[in-house]
């Protein structure tokens, strides 16, 4: 599964999907899938990582044991999402999941190389998420030299992201009591 996003092949387009493990990135597996299937190409899932402390704290103080179980541990959680994805099942498209040590975008872009490349991106994380990092649609959408399809969020994502927000502030979680009493 490893990888430097540079890829030689037959010239038929690739579906390159942004993999973390989030349900925004599931539903962008699922999307590349039925795009990779439409268009007779590949589907390429990639996983960046980095270095805890990134790059720059791992050249101040290199570890390669911690270096090597932290890309274990990637192509771990890239494996552990095309199963919950596909349920152990055959996607039904070839398949070539790449991890990449680098940043999300930069790696994305590198990867999603061609210019008959289809660069898939789901969304993770709530509003507070996506403000404090940068944002790797963005960076796709402005550096790729390739189509970028952004999924949007499931919408089982909506319910669960309300329910985590109830159930952080302690309101109750189910039907409203208002609407609980009006059926009874």
């Amino acid at each position: 599964m490893h990888g430097n996003g540079r890829h030689q092949g037959s010239g038929t387009g690739r579906v390159v999907v942004g993999v973390s493990g989030s349900l925004g990135s599931l539903a962008a597996l699922h999307r590349g899938v039925a795009e990779a299937r439409s268009r007779g190409a590949e589907l390429v899932p990639v996983l960046a990582w980095e270095p805890p402390g990134g790059e720059l704290g791992y050249r101040r103080s290199p570890c390669p044991p911690l270096l090597a179980a932290v890309r274990e541990a990637a192509e771990q959680r890239l494996r552990d999402a095309l199963d919950a994805a596909f349920g152990g099942a055959d996607p039904g498209v070839p398949l070539r999941p790449l991890v990449i040590r680098g940043e999300t975008g930069p790696a994305l872009v590198q990867a999603a190389d061609r210019t008959d490349d289809l660069l898939v991106l789901g969304r993770s994380g709530g509003l507070l998420r996506r403000r404090l990092r940068r944002s790797v649609t963005a960076h796709c959408a402005r550096e790729a030299g390739c189509p970028v399809l952004t999924v949007p969020v499931p919408e089982l994502l909506h319910e669960l992201e309300a329910m985590t927000r109830r159930a952080r502030w302690h309101l109750p979680v189910g039907p409203a009591p208002e609407l609980v009493a009006a059926k009874g």
